[in-house]
């Protein structure tokens, strides 16, 4: 098993925070281990309380670690929410060596240039993602290293994010005791797996609903046009099955995920199940189709957010439709409830790897993926990622659960010059 192949991804959500070691070192994904917290420092997707997301993420990483063995150093971070701005750009250099073969150099200088543009203060360079390279006058290039040529352009996307957003997440990985190995936006990283090649050239529309809010992201032309993030999910399901039924919000979070349906009427009405309400001793009867009355008007709702909000991004048709990810749509008749509202075709996308065969797992995969994805393109060499774990005598591991559990390591090859920057700019 080769370290430097082997990826961790980091999925900080508001209900939960997934952390997923994979080996990439086949040519494909191989699924080592997985973690999952739940998540309290967040609220509509936004950290509220960086000790308690310290907090989830420590018990996620934990918990995959002593799936393999392996002690993380590394992660690749998502990054979320309506500060992400994306806008085209592109960079032209010579190509410099003296034969004219285009070599990981001249991708890195053609890189940089396409960054040389005024960015706000308050902003960052989050990633370039290239869409394409054109070696004189040739366009529609994936990979020119090795090609002659006297000219090199390379046309992208550019996403910047807000500083004070960033630096909270990076903050929270820092005082996790973790070092950053790169940074992804979480919907093309969603899309790298949910969104196949010919419906990303066609038009889709990707929405993840999660549990304090929903991403919707649009590809079109083989890449990512728009995204945004409405300020609603899975939470509200859960809200509302508390005030409708008066009971606690974790018995209706327990309602929801253990008898809930989303689509009236394939609801069953002989599907029983009692419910302790709040200020009595006697517990409460119900059926699937009372609590189906509950959860399908807001799930409606995000549906209709969903499509007038593709709209408002300026899509009106879409030959590809729409696919849903995200862990609130594991609830039993959404499909059939998309399908109604949104009259058009409508799929699920699920990992289909051994062990996340959930839609929860969708971003944390595509982390991974993407990560390795961008390694390739970018010329830029894999840092290890985790390192074995350290046992006594007795077999059991010499770190403390209570304390930090590494210390930063230095930055190794992988580390991408935006993420030094950040840790230049935020913590030194």
């Amino acid at each position: 098993m080769n370290s430097d192949e082997i990826y961790v991804s980091l999925d900080i959500g508001t209900s939960g925070v997934r952390v997923i070691i994979g080996d990439m070192s086949g040519g494909s994904l191989k699924v080592m281990g997985v973690g999952n917290a739940p998540s309290t420092g967040l609220k509509k997707g936004a950290i509220v309380d960086i000790d308690e997301t310290v907090k989830s993420i420590r018990e996620a990483v934990t918990e995959a670690e002593r799936m393999v063995g392996l002690d993380v150093e590394q992660v690749v971070v998502g990054v979320n929410g309506n500060h992400i701005d994306m806008q085209f750009c592109s960079g032209v250099v010579a190509v410099s060596s003296a034969d004219r073969e285009i070599r990981d150099e001249d991708i890195e200088r053609v890189m940089d240039a396409a960054q040389v543009m005024p960015i706000p203060p308050e902003r960052e360079i989050i990633d370039v993602i290239p869409h394409q390279f054109i070696v004189d006058g040739l366009d529609e290039i994936n990979d020119p290293r090795g090609m002659l040529g006297v000219r090199l352009e390379m046309e992208g996307t550019i996403i910047t994010g807000a500083k004070t957003a960033l630096h909270n997440l990076l903050r929270c990985v820092e005082k996790a005791g973790l070092a950053v190995a790169d940074i992804c936006l979480q919907p093309l990283a969603a899309g790298s797996v949910a969104v196949s090649k010919d419906e990303k050239s066609l038009g889709v529309a990707l929405v993840d609903i999660g549990g304090g809010s929903s991403t919707v992201s649009v590809f079109q032309n083989g890449t990512m046009k728009a995204m945004s993030v409405l300020t609603i999910g899975g939470d509200h399901i859960t809200n509302d099955i508390s005030v409708g039924l008066r009971t606690t919000m974790e018995e209706a979070e327990r309602i929801k995920k253990e008898h809930g349906h989303a689509f009236i009427d394939e609801a069953s009405d002989e599907v029983l199940f009692e419910i302790q309400t709040i200020g009595s001793e006697e517990p409460e009867e119900y059926t699937q189709y009372e609590i189906a009355h509950v959860i399908e008007p807001r799930m409606e709702e995000i549906f209709e957010m969903a499509a007038s909000e593709v709209h408002r991004l300026g899509f009106s048709d879409l030959p590809g439709g729409f696919v849903l990810t995200g862990g609130s749509i594991m609830i039993p008749g959404t499909l059939e409830l998309a399908r109604d509202v949104l009259r058009h075709n409508v799929r699920m996308a699920v990992p289909d790897y051994i062990g996340v065969r959930e839609p929860i797992y969708t971003t944390g995969i595509g982390l991974i993926e993407f990560a390795n994805q961008n390694v390739k393109i970018q010329s830029r060499e894999a840092a290890a990622a985790v390192a074995p774990v350290k046992k006594n005598e007795n077999n059991e591991s010499l770190k403390e659960d209570t304390q930090p559990k590494r210390e930063k390591k230095q930055d190794g090859p992988g580390m991408k010059k935006k993420v030094k920057n950040f840790f230049k700019v935020f913590f030194e």
